[in-house]
């Protein structure tokens, strides 16, 4: 077994699992959050090089992690006053962002205890939430597996729920390819995005990004652009590219949206990060996966309302090579 105890969480044991390709490709997934904890890729020296932001120990994850590499749900993003409507019944839920909620609430699958197992190169983890959790109607059950193959990590996500209710997923892993985050060049096959208001919640518009610093349709570096939205994708492949100094990534997905949080507004975390490193403000960029937040609440965008008859599925690629 590649499984091994990373910490305690709550009294009861933190396991990691440690993934490998023949690549020189290395992966660690905690079963606290489905959390990728530390994804390191041979540099054009054969260096392993971090490509992930996260920490050497457990014990700063529930106090100071950022959703570092997390699996946000039961949904992705913000829920606008942490309510919704479902079939003529009004379901408050549990608010951790003011009065909204976000990535599932205080207690959401990227702050929980899975189950997991594993072999060289892949994991599989495993969640019930009940019905009710964070106010969510229904019991869920989700299923996550990252398989390892080269320098490709796939995530493949399903979540049966047992009567109708919201699912949205994202893998939400931090980013830094070499060098400043303000000199990596990002493309991403959108011609639209999810405008937002007060409190980063969506509006209900969908413009284009012509014209304005969300288009990335042709390469362009980060820069210093505040950027923290949902690209609505056309479904080109791939979805996004983003370039740093030593190494290029890939993401290919079959969702409708990606959220690009640059870190513009990332608070100091007051204690290192991997190798020591020292993480706030453009110290990586998050880049998930998901369905369009708050859909919810906007009935013009694509439901994210699932049934036992349609449960929820998403795979999701991600390629990091050297450059």
């Amino acid at each position: 077994m590649t499984i091994t105890q990373f910490g305690t969480f709550e009294d009861a044991p933190v396991y990691e699992a440690r993934l490998t390709s023949s690549a020189g490709v290395e992966v660690r997934v905690l079963n606290y959050g489905a959390v990728v904890r530390d994804w390191r890729v041979p540099d054009r020296s054969d260096v392993p090089q971090t490509v992930t932001l996260g920490f050497d120990t457990f014990e700063p994850y529930p106090l100071h992690s950022r959703s570092f590499g997390i699996i946000a749900g039961r949904v992705a993003n913000r829920i606008r006053d942490a309510r919704f409507t479902l079939d003529g019944k009004v379901h408050q839920l549990e608010p951790n962002e003011g009065a909204n909620q976000l990535h599932g609430g205080k207690r959401g699958f990227g702050r929980r205890l899975w189950e997991i197992e594993a072999d060289g190169s892949a994991a599989r983890l495993r969640l019930e939430s009940a019905d009710g959790d964070m106010g969510f109607p229904g019991k869920v059950d989700v299923t996550v597996e990252f398989r390892l193959t080269g320098n490709t990590l796939v995530f493949d996500m399903t979540a049966v729920p047992d009567r109708p209710t919201p699912i949205s997923l994202a893998q939400h892993s931090y980013y830094a390819l070499g060098g400043p985050i303000a000199a990596h060049t990002m493309v991403v096959n959108a011609d639209r995005y999810t405008e937002t208001g007060a409190g980063k919640l969506p509006t209900g518009a969908v413009p284009p990004v012509d014209g304005t610093m969300f288009d990335f349709r042709s390469p362009r570096a980060i820069g210093d652009a505040e950027i923290d939205v949902n690209f609505c994708l056309t479904h080109g492949d791939p979805a996004l590219t983003l370039t740093g100094e030593t190494m290029a990534l890939a993401l290919s997905t079959d969702r409708p949206g990606v959220q690009v949080y640059d870190g513009y507004d990332m608070p100091p975390v007051p204690v290192p990060g991997l190798g020591g490193a020292r993480y706030g403000t453009f110290a990586g960029i998050a880049i998930e996966a998901q369905d369009w937040p708050d859909a919810v609440n906007n009935p013009t965008f694509p439901s994210v309302i699932h049934t036992p008859d349609d449960p929820y599925r998403q795979t999701t690629r991600v390629t990091i090579t050297p450059r």
